[in-house]
């Protein structure tokens, strides 16, 4: 079978178990230099540069270096197998046993009279060239050849060949304001500034063909791309849309994968997938084949997508190159909205919507009475107004004519207050914000249905919420959750505002609105903010208060207090303060002179009846 027919797609509704096992995570590759180029960079002042290889590899053929006319970038190394692309002091290669490495480096006549170089291992060559003459530059050489001095103003060229030995080596160049090389300037060549240093691995034989997983890149995206990112999207995928898996296969040198094979894509939960470069189309099947690189232009995208039009789903992705798994993705496409959820109700003023950011104190600054939440029929948050579920949303909500009376007149989400985020980083727009309208001068309580309509779709879904209109605080009333405290424990305070007609007070007008709300708690301590103008009560217009019994340096004075609740706003017009009966002990024996006394009184009472009993008793014999 030729490859051009291995190269169609191949979708398929099963196939075969693959026994590859699932790996965790893919990391990204560290930078790298293509080793095959035909053109090195010139050399740059103060950088150690490794002079790259031909198309084929050069792992037959011998280094080259001189001095003709094209300079560095007719310079190549012998049987390189890899460099990054750093050209400073944390460079690194890996060389076949008996291969040269060819490095260059342009030294600064301003700062510097000669280039030093050091090797734990290998040899350095006998010959220097100066690149930007025909001269040979002067060098000065140890006896082992692993030291080297050259009086240079210019760049230099020189070779270092790795030797027989397997094993890991390094090398460093020095910049150095020495006189003329000599066997002490070798000797002394590292009290130069250090400017360049490679960890060189000389191995015995290059590694198998093909890509190793710890040097390739599978990342998710939101489209196909020849440049995957490092780190998946952190994008949530709507329903309608896919989403794209790509690649970037290294060999264990870090290059580009040259090596072809069989590249399998299956999905779980009945999602579909299709592989192929640039734009992909969408896939019609939950696995598919093909015979590529996984590199850049050479199928290395794979698309995923909702097997069931609007379903959410959760799909685990694998895939394998010649049987071996290369990386597993999960990934998640929400769908339809299916459920609406309705939370954070407030009650409402008559005559009106009127709403402060106060209620929700989201930090959205968003003026509303309640929360909106959609979601998908696994529970997923999803979104109005979206491209995957319409393009008019604040026309998408609304009260079901049902729902429709004197009381409740309407529900009301504005443009600008849609949910428009799944991110957790950003919650509160996870959730549209929506008022509604209470009828004039109406008063009591209803539920009431919303319904969201898809604006692509036409299905419509339903939440209802209960809502209550009421007027302003108007009078109140305050009690604490218990009658007695002991030191350290905490008390609840909570004060029941009604309006003017006896009614709930509504949650959108602050029982301070004016004056300082005065709360004269003896041996308590006010845990809870002062009510200010900007304080709302519940949606059942009540406030809460948490105390604690005094914990001060003065202790507790066990007793009975009384507490004075004032808010001014309230009973400066037709409100009384409120006092309020608690008890406090400090935890020990409570029982005073008093109690004593009784108790012997109450004994004594009880001797006398039993001897004026005995008394009869004694008189009938």
């Amino acid at each position: 079978m030729s490859k051009t027919t291995l190269r169609k797609r191949i979708s398929l509704v099963a196939v075969s178990a693959l026994t590859a096992g699932v790996l965790s995570a893919v990391v990204a590759p560290a930078a790298n230099a293509n080793i095959y180029n035909s053109s090195n960079a010139d050399a740059t002042q103060s950088k150690l540069n490794v002079a790259l290889v031909g198309s084929t590899g050069n792992l037959t053929g011998a280094p080259v270096i001189s001095a003709d006319a094209t300079g560095v970038t007719s310079y190549k190394s012998h049987a390189l197998l890899y460099k990054d692309a750093s050209s400073t002091t944390a460079q690194t290669a890996t060389v076949l046993a008996g291969g040269t490495l060819v490095l260059y480096t342009l030294s600064d006549a301003t700062t510097a009279t000669s280039v030093g170089f050091t090797a734990t291992g290998g040899s350095f060559g006998t010959t220097v060239y100066d690149n930007n003459s025909d001269a040979i530059a002067t060098g000065e050489w140890s006896a082992d050849k692993k030291s080297l001095a050259v009086l240079s103003g210019t760049a230099v060229a020189v070779t270092w060949a790795a030797g027989t030995t397997a094993g890991t080596y390094t090398i460093n160049s020095y910049l150095s304001t020495a006189s003329a090389p000599s066997i002490e300037g070798v000797a002394t060549v590292t009290n130069g500034t250090l400017f360049g240093g490679i960890t060189v691995t000389v191995v015995a034989a290059a590694a198998t063909a093909g890509p190793v997983v710890a040097n390739s890149t599978c990342s998710v995206a939101t489209a196909a791309t020849n440049s995957p990112a490092s780190l998946d999207t952190s994008a949530a995928f709507m329903n309608g849309y896919s989403a794209y898996i790509n690649l970037a296969l290294k060999d264990a040198y870090e290059a580009v994968n040259s090596t072809e094979g069989n590249i399998v894509v299956t999905a779980t939960n009945g999602a579909v997938v299709n592989i192929g470069t640039g734009s992909v189309a969408a896939g019609t099947a939950s696995t598919v084949v093909a015979y590529g690189k996984g590199t850049s232009g050479d199928d290395n995208s794979i698309r995923v997508s909702q097997g069931t039009t609007g379903a959410p789903v959760t799909t685990t992705v694998t895939i394998t190159f010649n049987g071996s798994t290369i990386c597993t993705k999960t990934i998640t496409i929400r769908g339809v909205p299916a459920t609406i959820a309705i939370s954070s109700v407030s009650s409402v003023a008559p005559s009106g919507n009127s709403a402060t950011a106060n209620w929700l104190a989201d930090g959205t600054n968003r003026d509303a009475h309640m929360y909106i939440q959609l979601k998908d029929s696994a529970g997923n948050t999803v979104l109005p107004g979206s491209s995957n579920d319409g393009t008019n949303g604040d026309t998408e909500f609304a009260i079901d004519s049902a729902s429709i009376t004197n009381l409740i007149t309407s529900v009301d989400v504005a443009s600008g207050d849609q949910a428009t985020s799944v991110s957790s980083s950003l919650l509160p727009w996870n959730y549209t914000a929506a008022t509604y309208t209470c009828g004039s001068s109406q008063y009591g309580s209803q539920k009431v249905t919303v319904k969201h309509t898809s604006a692509s779709t036409g299905k419509v879904i339903t939440g209802t919420f209960d809502a209550r209109c009421a007027g302003a605080a108007y009078t109140y009333t305050a009690s604490f959750d218990k009658a007695s405290y002991v030191q350290g424990e905490v008390a609840t305070l909570t004060v029941k505002f009604l309006d003017s007609k006896g009614n709930a007070a509504n949650s959108v007008t602050s029982p301070s609105s004016s004056g300082t709300t005065v709360l004269s708690v003896p041996m308590m301590t006010r845990v809870s903010s002062l009510p200010a103008s900007t304080t709302l009560t519940k949606a059942d217009g009540t406030l809460a208060l948490t105390y604690t019994v005094s914990l001060d340096t003065a202790g507790v004075t066990a007793g009975a207090y009384n507490g004075i609740i004032d808010f001014p706003a309230l009973t400066a017009v037709a409100a009384t303060k409120q006092t309020v009966a608690y008890k406090v002990t400090t935890g020990g024996d409570t029982t005073t002179n008093a109690d004593v006394l009784k108790s012997i009184v109450a004994l004594i009472a009880s001797i006398n009846k039993q001897i004026q009993a005995l008394q009869k008793l004694i008189l009938k014999r």
